[in-house]
This record gives structure tokens, C-alpha cells and sequence, in this order.
């Protein structure tokens, strides 16, 4: 994480906008099937708790009132002690402790708001305790120029689980310029990478809150920050892992609390807009449109994306009327459709291997940028326009990069890691199906490129940790996460399983994991465990020297493979020189 001390003028305090803003929507409108009730609900259910509260005040015996009040005066102190000596130091005894008890809840109020987290090995400052999120509204207005913040409100609805008096958002690179918590204006200030909000009352554990934050969205990359808005030739796109997803919006960013988004763009009638989901309406008002996408699964921060611009959208269908739609810069649409062709040909080959396409559209996005990394934004992979019009790339490596980030929506967004360090069963099962898709389109076999992940395995290891506990990224440099081993070094540690328990044993594993957890999180316990059940014997002593040891074990059918603790420069995928030869990231 950066370090906590970062300018905190990034988040500030600043004047409501007079009147009734363009992203002032009221109510939300109704979310997906089984989610919309619980936004709803929770809103009402919060002000019925606070009303409760209010009228239990209200109905309490007076003495009741009495001991949250100041200390009489010596007065009263006297006349009651007239009326009754004993009766009266009972209470003088009872004020006294209330007198204490208050002190002590407002010395607690009062405490300096600090940055928390959740504890994850490698982002120990990301995420909140307290609450999980189950929807996120986002509603931006995209002045027409990519350098000018955006105005924005993001509205979560959460439930929470555990009694809190502050709420910590992740926010870090825009001004706040309000907060509501259920309705009623909230106190807040920033700490480290935190938005700290006090309500006006305790949130009960159980409880669903609805935050509102009204803000800015900035475009212009911080200095020492990596990731969030992605500046294209004609607009934004976005690309947030890891940790970046609240450089955009406030949330609660950490893959393991997923929830549903709507997404509200109101950008210049000169572009388009497409995000995560399906579109569900667009409305036109004196020369802007806002443009209003859903997610229909629940999703990881990290994962979300938005393309503004002067842009193309193509539609087609793919196997068992899937909708298709890929965006493409309208100037270089003739180009890249033939591309762009191969899609639905793609999901039918994953589908083989991995069961059915797990979400209710996808696409590919090319922005007009240079980013020197894929990524597998949940329904709308973001490309490099440039990987796909380099007259040196063979076809055979462009459709095996479409391949692994196809592959992610199975491994990675559908079932996203529990922690950062799980990130290996991402990386390395994308890899591992990028690897058998090059083979059939005229690339190494996957024996000859295990083989030499095998050949490099250690010194992967020793530069950057095994692939089950890769070693913390530097400060400001968080995509460091992204080296070797959890990419090809991951891919071999799936080899070496197949190679153990057989192929027909491992191809059941992969069809069982994704469908287990569908929608969910997993973490590496469960992998093994299930690994272990599918092969019906327990394989934890084999796995974990793989997945947590300083050296590489015996490649089991290949005895004489062998590896060297060479040093390996932290990049995150070997990529053909032709296409950029920095790091890659998928």
C-alpha cells in the first residue's frame, strides 16, 4: 500500500452544488432479480431502526432521560438530598457512572480516524472490516475532455456485520464533497487511503445501510499511484488491478466483498459509452446522453470497467445466443472486425473445457492507448488496439492473448481469489488455457513451454516467492505483483497436477472448481481440498511443496527436467518481443 501519509488534499471538503444535480437520481432504480428488493429493503429497514430508537428515547421513563443529561446543578443536588439522604447518593452514584460511561463513548468518538483494513498479506490496508457491500450505483458526467475530473456520486448499499460508529470507504484521488448515510448528512475525513464517515447514529450489526458520497473522479494519474482511469486517444477507459479501483470511486476495494453495479455515464451526444453488463436505458438531454449499464452477476471492484469515446460498438451473437458486443475506435472498425470474428468460436472452445460461459454478455474492448498490459475486466476485456494492427505478431499469439483473458471470465472473475495471494489460480489457469489454445493454432507445444517454465521455476521463486505466497510489490509499484510465477510458474504447478492424478481426473477438477464457486470467492485451501477429493486421496503433501515451496519439486513423468535459481527480472508474462517488451499484465 502507499504509504499512509499520501496527501490527504486529495480528499477535501468542499461546497454541496446549489439545486438539483444531473446525478441526483433519488431512489435507485430496481436492480437485478434478487438484489433489488435487498437495496430497498435496506434503506427502509435503516430508517425504521433509526425511528425505533428515536421512539424508544421518546417512551423511556424519565429517569432514563435523566442520566444522559449534564449533572444538576447544587441546587437540585440539595433539594433532593433532603427529600431522601440515602435514595439521593444512589443516584449521585449513578450519575456519576453515566457521567464516566459518557466521557469514555465521547473520548471514543473523538479518536483520530485512521486507515484500516482487512488484513491481507499483501494489501494489509485494502478493503474495510464491518460490512459487505452488496450494490454499487455510479453515476458519472464526463465533461468531454479527459483531463478535467468527472462528477460523480456513488451510492453502496451494505449490510453491516458488526455494530459500527465510523464507516471507512477505500477513496484516494478526488474531492468529497459530501456523504450521507441513509439519507441523513454524514461527518467524514480521509486517513492514509480511507474515507472515514461518521454517521449521526451507531449502525446496528445486521443492519443495511444505503452511503452516498457525492465527488470528483480525476482522470490525471497521480504521481505515485498506478492504475484507475486509463486515458485513450479519444476518452477513458479503466484498468484497476490491483488495488486501484479507488483511485475511481469509493468502495471497498478488495476482491473478496463482491457485489452488483449499475453504472450511470452521462457523457457529450459525441460518444459512447459502454460498461460492465447490459445496457438498460439511455436517455438525451440538450446535447449529452446518459448511458445506464448493469451487472447481472456480482463483481470485484477490480474488475469494473467504463469506455467513453468516439467509439463502435459491433454486436453479434455467440453460442446459444450469447450477446456479444466488442467496442472498437469507429476509425480502425475495418480492421479489427475480422478479429473480432473469432469470439464466438473462442467461448465455445472454453466452453468444452470449462463449462458454460458463466456471465450474460461479453466483448472485447481496444482503446486507442498505450497501456503494455491486457485485462479481464468482468464482461468487457480491455485491449491494446496496437496488439491487434502489428503486421509482427502472428495470429497464432494475438488469439492465444484473446484466450487468456476469455479464460479469466471462468478463472478470476466468476471465481475471484480470496486474497491477493490466491491470485495464482487467476493467472496461472489462464495461462494454462492461453498455452493449450496456442498449441492448436500453431505455437509450442505445452510440454516444450513447460519445459522451460520448468527450466526457469526456481529463479521465478527466488526473485519473487512461490506462486501460493508471492513476495509483498513495492511501494507505488503494485503491479510488481504481476511476475512470472504466478503466470507461467502457476500453469506449471497445474501441469504437475494433471501429470499426478491424470487428465480425465484434472479436467473434472476444472469443470467442478468453476462451478462451485460461481459467483463466489475461493481461496488456495479449497483448490487442494477439492483437488484432493476429485483424485480421491488426500494431495496435500504433494501440492504444497508446488504452491509454497523455495525450490521446484520433481516434475512427476519428467525426471530429468531440471532448474536453476537464475535471477529473474519481475515481469509479468514472457511476451513476444515484437509486441512491447515491458511488462504485461493480464
Amino acid at each position: 500500500m502507499p504509504d499512509s501519509g499520501a496527501p490527504q488534499g486529495r480528499i477535501t471538503h468542499g461546497p454541496v452544488p446549489h439545486g438539483q444535480s444531473p446525478l441526483d437520481h433519488g431512489s435507485l432504480t430496481e436492480a437485478p432479480a434478487g438484489h433489488a428488493p435487498r437495496g430497498r429493503t435496506a434503506h427502509g429497514h435503516r430508517h425504521q431502526a433509526q425511528a425505533h430508537r428515536r421512539a424508544v428515547r421518546a417512551q423511556a421513563p424519565r429517569r432514563h432521560a435523566v442520566q444522559v443529561q449534564e449533572p444538576r446543578s447544587q441546587a437540585a443536588r440539595e433539594r433532593s438530598a433532603r427529600a431522601g439522604g440515602g435514595h439521593a447518593r444512589r443516584r449521585r452514584a449513578v450519575a456519576a457512572l453515566l457521567a464516566s460511561a459518557v466521557s469514555v463513548c465521547l473520548v471514543a468518538a473523538s479518536a483520530p480516524a485512521v486507515p484500516l483494513g482487512i488484513g491481507d498479506r499483501l494489501f494489509p490496508y485494502l478493503g474495510n472490516p464491518g460490512y459487505d457491500v452488496l450494490s454499487y450505483d455510479i453515476a458519472l458526467d464526463y465533461p468531454g475532455r479527459n483531463d478535467r475530473p468527472l462528477e460523480a456520486v456513488t451510492t453502496i448499499d451494505a449490510r453491516l456485520t458488526t455494530g459500527l460508529d465510523r464507516i471507512n470507504l477505500d477513496f484516494a484521488h478526488g474531492t468529497v464533497r459530501s456523504v450521507e448515510v441513509d439519507g441523513t448528512r454524514a461527518g467524514f475525513t480521509s486517513a492514509g487511503e480511507d474515507l472515514v464517515i461518521t454517521p449521526e447514529d451507531h449502525l446496528d450489526e445486521g443492519e443495511r445501510a444505503r452511503i452516498t458520497v457525492r465527488h470528483t473522479s480525476d482522470p490525471v494519474a497521480a504521481e505515485d499511484r498506478e492504475g484507475g482511469w486509463v486515458r485513450t486517444a479519444d476518452g477513458l477507459a479503466m484498468a484497476n488491478q490491483a488495488d486501484a479501483a479507488h483511485l475511481v470511486f469509493p468502495c471497498n476495494d478488495h476482491p473478496s466483498d463482491k457485489a452488483m453495479f449499475t453504472f450511470r455515464i452521462t457523457a457529450p451526444d459525441s460518444h459512447t459509452v459502454v460498461a460492465n453488463g447490459l445496457p438498460t436505458g439511455v436517455g438525451r438531454t440538450r446535447g449529452a446522453v446518459t448511458w445506464t449499464y448493469r451487472t447481472h452477476h456480482p463483481m470485484a471492484t477490480e474488475l469494473a470497467q467504463v469506455s467513453i469515446g468516439r467509439s463502435t460498438v459491433l454486436h453479434h451473437a455467440g453460442p446459444h445466443g450469447l450477446p456479444l458486443r466488442d467496442v472498437v475506435p469507429t476509425a480502425h472498425r475495418a480492421e479489427l472486425e475480422p478479429w473480432l470474428a473469432k469470439t464466438p468460436a473462442q467461448i465455445s472452445w472454453m466452453e468444452e473445457r470449462a463449462g458454460r460461459y458463466p456471465f450474460e454478455t461479453y466483448g472485447l474492448l481496444l482503446a486507442d492507448a498505450s497501456t503494455g498490459f491486457a485485462l479481464e475486466t468482468q464482461t468487457l476485456s480491455l485491449f491494446e488496439r496496437d496488439l491487434f494492427t502489428d503486421p509482427a505478431l502472428p495470429a497464432w499469439y494475438v488469439e492465444s492473448i484473446m484466450m487468456h483473458e476469455l479464460a479469466h471470465q471462468w478463472f478470476g472473475d466468476s471465481v475471484s481469489p480470496r486474497t491477493w495471494s490466491d491470485l495464482w489460480l487467476n493467472e496461472g489457469h489462464a495461462t494454462w488455457y492461453e498455452a493449450l489454445y496456442a498449441e492448436e493454432r500453431g505455437g509450442r507445444t505445452l510440454e516444450a513451454r513447460m519445459k522451460a517454465a520448468y527450466e526457469a521455476s526456481d529463479g521465478w521463486r527466488a526473485a519473487g516467492g512461490p506462486p501460493a505466497a508471492p513476495e509483498p510489490p513495492d511501494p507505488g509499484r503494485k503491479i510488481d505483483l504481476f511476475r512470472p510465477n504466478i503466470y507461467s510458474g502457476a500453469a506449471l504447478v497445474l501441469y504437475a497436477l494433471r501429470e499426478e492424478i491424470g487428465r480425465a481426473a484434472f479436467e473434472r477438477l476444472e469443470r467442478d472448481w468453476v462451478t462451485r464457486h460461481r459467483d463466489g470467492t475461493a481461496s488456495t485451501s479449497d483448490f487442494v481440498r477439492l483437488a484432493s477429493r476429485t483424485a480421491g486421496r488426500d494431495l496435500t503433501g504433494f501440492l504444497h511443496p508446488w504452491l509454497y515451496g523455495a525450490t521446484t519439486p520433481p516434475m512427476p513423468g519428467h525426471p530429468e527436467w531440471k532448474s536453476a535459481a537464475r535471477s529473474a527480472t519481475p515481469a509479468r508474462r514472457p511476451v513476444t518481443p515484437a509486441h512491447r517488451p515491458g511488462a504485461v499484465r493480464e
